[in-house]
Parts: structure tokens; C-alpha cells; sequence
């Protein structure tokens, strides 16, 4: 259907204009006119005089406002009216395919950001479990070519060197063992056995064990809270003791002579909050975000000298999340270290 044109607007606009005016007049008349015939030319004359004035001033203002729009939505061809719709569309459309582009290729750099931090984790990981088992082989190696070589028969050799053998066969035992741990604790496997307990208790039993390691290096071992009352927590007693155990001896192996290790336990809500801390050289603030990682050594050196496998952090860290808890550390270089996690209260 054509559009009305801008001059047939003002007509029509006029029209309905003066027959509103002279229906008006009309009415008026009739409450003060007598004639009839002087009402009809009455009518007459006011619809003709509104009507022309109406239409010059609606032509005028047309003529300066309207037509100069009509003229140009007019002139536009329709072709150029379907381009600018299909530009319009397709632009829109290339917005929302950029958008889903620039999303996609974030999540994928994200992606790929995250598997060359996990290629280099295990990188590490291959290359930390080959030197780790690297060194009791080979010791074991040396001892037996030295005993094959004549120093089985030496007395003063053949006992020393089959010692050392076993030393080193018991080390690269208790590497597969912890390898074995950590990996039955992150695919599930080994289950919690979950019972109520003493906790005070437990932490006494490790001191005792631990006790001749202490004494050797003259660090003292304490509570820094003390009750007479049991702490019952709900947890697999056995891997506890092996969380507390781990904590407490690289306290020992790390402390100062002279030093000490503490245990607290603190009462928060549904849970007990355990504290191991030392006085000893601590850990500087650049290595503790990766002192739970299998292997990371803080001082390699030092570290193998002092014995271990490097897994007991990590292990401590697995069994301690199996139950749905949190472990965390703070230190400071030549003040000391504290070991902080949750367990939950005994089930009554």
C-alpha cells in the first residue's frame, strides 16, 4: 500500500479540522440564531473559512518540515533499504560469532595453559622418582661389586656393606610405599576407616615413638595446650597418627638443637584445630605454595641428608583432604614453622 503524500496529508487534515470547527458553529447557532437559512450559509461560510486556513498553514508547515523527510525516505531506493537491513543483521551476527570466538578461545588458552603446567608437573614428577630411586640403586650396586670383588671375605667390609645395602633397599621400599599411598588416596581407593578417638592420646603415643629421634638432636617435645580431659575427634585413627607423625618428625629433622616441637589443639565449633609448630630454620615465603608437592625439596641437599623420601608433606596433605579438611602452613626463615589443620569432632 502507497503512502499518503505529504499534500493529500494536509487536505485530509484540513477537512477533518473545519468539519470539527463548524459542527461546533452549528451548535452554537442553534442555541442563539433564528433563521434557518441564515444557519446553513452560516455553516457554509465557517467550514469554508476554516478549511483554507487550516490548509495554508498546514501546507506551510509540510512545505518546511515534513516533505523534506518524505522526500528522502521517498528517494531511497528499496533496494538500498534491503541492503542496510541485511547489513544490519549480518553486523549484529558478527558481534555474537566475535563474542563466542573471543570466549572460546580464552577457555582454550586457559586449557592449554593448564596442560603445560600439568606436562611440566610431570616432568618434574618423572624426573624427581628416577633420582629419588637413582641413589639406593646405585649405592646398592657399589656395595654388592665391592662384596663380589673380594669384600665378602673381608671381615671388616662384608657385615658394614650388607648393612648399608639393606639401608638402602629399606629407602627405595618406603619410596614405592608412599607412591603407592598417595596414589590410592587421590583415586579413592584406600577408604577411611572412621571411628571416635583420643586425640591428646594419639599425640602422646608419637611422641614416644619419636622420642629417641628428638633426643638425638636435642629438640624437646611438647604440648602447648594441655587438658585433662580427652579430645575426641571422628577420623581414621591410623592415617591421623601418620599425619601427626609425619608433621612431627620434619619438625625434628628441621628444628635447631636445642629447639622444640609443639602440638596445640584449639576447641572451633563441629571441629578441633591442631597446631604443630618449631622453632627451627623455617621456610622461606617463595617455596611454601609448593611444599606440599610430592618431592619438592626446599634445600635438596640437605634435605637427602637428613633422610626421608620427600612424599611425607604431600601424604600428610592427601589424607588430611580424604576427610574433607583443610591443611595449611606458615613459616619464617630462622624463627620457625606451623603446620595448621581441622578435624572434626567426635560423633556422639
Amino acid at each position: 500500500m502507497k503512502s499518503l503524500r505529504p499534500r493529500a496529508i494536509a487536505v485530509w487534515t484540513s477537512v477533518i479540522v473545519s468539519l470539527v470547527f463548524s459542527v461546533a458553529a452549528y451548535f452554537l447557532f442553534l442555541v442563539w440564531g433564528d433563521s434557518p437559512l441564515v444557519l446553513i450559509m452560516f455553516f457554509v461560510i465557517s467550514f469554508f473559512l476554516v478549511f483554507m486556513g487550516a490548509n495554508i498553514f498546514l501546507n506551510h508547515l509540510i512545505e518546511k518540515r515534513l516533505k523534506p523527510i518524505f522526500k528522502i525516505i521517498r528517494d531511497v531506493p528499496v533496494e538500498e533499504v534491503r541492503k542496510a537491513r541485511e547489513y544490519s543483521r549480518k553486523r549484529n551476527l558478527n558481534i555474537d560469532v566475535n563474542d563466542e570466538v573471543t570466549l572460546w578461545a580464552t577457555q582454550k588458552q586457559a586449557e592449554i595453559q593448564k596442560l603445560k603446567e600439568l606436562e611440566r608437573y610431570r616432568k618434574e614428577f618423572v624426573g624427581n622418582v628416577s633420582h629419588e630411586l637413582k641413589t639406593p640403586i646405585f649405592n646398592i650396586q657399589g656395595y654388592i661389586l665391592t662384596l663380589l670383588d673380594g669384600g665378602i671375605d673381608d671381615p671388616r667390609i662384608n657385615h658394614l656393606y650388607l648393612q648399608r645395602t639393606v639401608k638402602s633397599i629399606d629407602r627405595m621400599i618406603s619410596i614405592v610405599e608412599d607412591l603407592e599411598s598417595i596414589n590410592k588416596l587421590e583415586s579413592g581407593e584406600l577408604k577411611l576407616k572412621m571411628e571416635n578417638f583420643d586425640f591428646v592420646r594419639l599425640v602422646e603415643d608419637v611422641f614416644e615413638i619419636e622420642l629417641l629421634m628428638a633426643q638425638e638432636r636435642k629438640i624437646n617435645l611438647e604440648f602447648s595446650t594441655r587438658t585433662d580431659k580427652p579430645v575426641k575427634v571422628y577420623a581414621d585413627k591410623k592415617r591421623i597418627m601418620e599425619v601427626v607423625s609425619n608433621l612431627v618428625v620434619n619438625s625434628i629433622k628441621y628444628g635447631k638443637k636445642g629447639g622444640y616441637v609443639r602440638v596445640g589443639f584449639f576447641d572451633l565449633d563441629d571441629h578441633i584445630v591442631v597446631e604443630v609448630s618449631d622453632n627451627g630454620i623455617g621456610v622461606d615465603k617463595d617455596h611454601l605454595p609448593r611444599i606440599f608437592e610430592r618431592f619438592y625439596r626446599v634445600d635438596k641437599h640437605r634435605s637427602r641428608e637428613q633422610g626421608g623420601t620427600g612424599l611425607g608433606l604431600a601424604i600428610v596433605k592427601h589424607i588430611i583432604e580424604a576427610h574433607n579438611q583443610t591443611i595449611n602452613v606458615k613459616s619464617q626463615p630462622e624463627v620457625g614453622t606451623t603446620f595448621t589443620f581441622t578435624l572434626q569432632k567426635a560423633v556422639n
